[in-house]
């Protein structure tokens, strides 16, 4: 366990995911008397019984396949870390050997035979299309698909701060974590006026997945909602109000002389990006409020945004649309991920770079936009390690009406000649 930070896990949930996963096997093989480092054939006999125990076994002790695999990931980790210590243990798995194509190149991989097989990432990747997502923003608002306010439903008083988060993430594509506990000082300033092309959005890596930096973006009209919001809906919720950070999540941090990068805590100065989640929790203005950017009414950060969205799911499901889904946070960023690389497909991004470019404003981000391919600017807005992983959302696309569309939009345009032969090949598709 001392090695796992310096060996790829330094974040803290992730060592703690370590250890719960080796505690649990050790407690099971402890409760059927075998050795954690017995022989090859022991551990695979105890390793088929605790597949059966977690994946067919009592409900409170039974897991999906996704918390299975990552726990046989760790514990094939173990047991190689085991090994190559000079330990006496014999490896309970077995693997298959195989290639797989990765950023063009073939490399050599091989695949844990206790792992149970899944579908193609692609069909397990949810999103809401367009008219969905505006649906789901407007109805966190307590609007009904018409705009209006819905008259069977009390217009709850957070509805502004639940829209203005909602198309947030809809637009930047944070996760759970990254805007939960996004500071008012983090969240970029509007500009001047509107802009064609999105706004920078830098993330704190103290809470990005992996720590790492990240720089994603954010649409004009979704930070104008949220400006809007600390504003007007915010500042009412924090007026009168004290914010106590309670003794269990650490002591008080008092925020002062704030700006873009940082501010005192306790009269020392750093940076926002090493401020940890519970860190951010603690954290209070001179005039006694919580800075998070999602309060409750009562002045108190909110942080159960999962039931919101839920709530919000079924509400539209039952009133609406029948075969609306439930919505978890991360659902929205799946959403944010198809939206933009649908429009990075059909070059909408790029031709508004381009008109950019030749006013010379933001120029840095039409330069970015007109000179990379779709998928490396998809993975700088996840902030995903390699493009292989952001590759997996572009199957779930429906490409040949992205295709279309951008031939009707663009090269079909001005020539009947050329609208003619893209119509008999999208013909000739749809007859096959």
């Amino acid at each position: 366990m001392r090695d796992l930070p310096l060996n790829g896990a330094p974040a803290q949930r992730t060592w703690e995911n370590n250890a719960r996963c080796l505690r649990d096997w050790m407690v099971f093989l402890k409760g059927r008397g075998v050795d954690l480092l017995a022989d090859r054939k022991v551990l695979r006999a105890a390793l088929s019984m605790y597949a059966q125990y977690r994946l067919a076994g009592p409900l409170e002790a039974r897991w999906d396949h996704t918390t299975w695999n990552l726990h046989v990931g760790i514990l094939s980790y173990f047991y190689r870390w085991a090994r190559d210590e000079g330990l006496p243990v014999a490896m309970p798995f077995t693997y298959q050997a195989g290639k797989r194509m990765a950023q063009g190149v073939l490399v050599d991989v091989e695949r844990n035979l206790a792992k149970v097989r899944q579908p193609r990432p692609h069909t397990t990747i949810k999103h809401l299309e367009r008219d969905f997502s505006e649906l789901f923003v407007q109805a966190l608002e307590g609007l009904g698909p018409d705009g209006e306010p819905d008259a069977r439903y009390r217009r709850p008083r957070e509805g502004a701060r639940n829209s203005a988060m909602g198309g947030l993430v809809l637009s930047s594509g944070l996760r759970k974590k990254e805007f939960t506990h996004l500071t008012l000082y983090e969240v970029p300033p509007l500009p001047p006026r509107p802009t064609t092309l999105p706004v920078l959005f830098p993330l704190a890596r103290a809470i990005t997945k992996g720590e790492k930096d990240r720089t994603t973006w954010i649409h004009y009209d979704r930070l104008a909602a949220m400006h809007q919001y600390i504003d007007l809906d915010r500042a009412a919720s924090a007026e009168g109000f004290k914010w106590h950070p309670p003794a269990k999540l650490g002591p008080m941090l008092l925020v002062e002389n704030p700006d873009w990068e940082g501010a005192h805590f306790n009269g020392v100065r750093r940076s926002w990006r090493k401020l940890r989640p519970q860190e951010r929790l603690c954290l209070v203005t001179p005039e006694g409020q919580s800075p998070l950017v999602g309060l409750q009414s009562t002045g108190k950060p909110f942080v159960d945004w999962a039931t919101v969205f839920r709530r919000t799911s079924a509400r539209i499901r039952e009133r609406y649309e029948p075969r609306f889904p439930t919505v978890a946070p991360h659902r929205l960023r799946h959403s944010m991920a198809m939206q933009t690389l649908e429009w990075l497909m059909t070059r909408h991004y790029q031709r508004a770079a381009a008109l950019v470019s030749d006013t010379g404003d933001d120029a840095a981000m039409a330069l970015y936009l007109l000179t990379n391919d779709p998928m490396v600017i998809l993975r700088d807005l996840l902030g995903h390690w390699s493009v292989t992983s952001t590759e997996l959302y572009i199957a779930r696309l429906d490409v040949n009406r992205i295709f279309r569309d951008a031939y009707k939009a663009t090269a079909v345009g001005p020539d009947p000649a050329v609208a003619r032969e893209v119509a008999a090949e999208f013909s000739d598709e749809e007859t096959d």
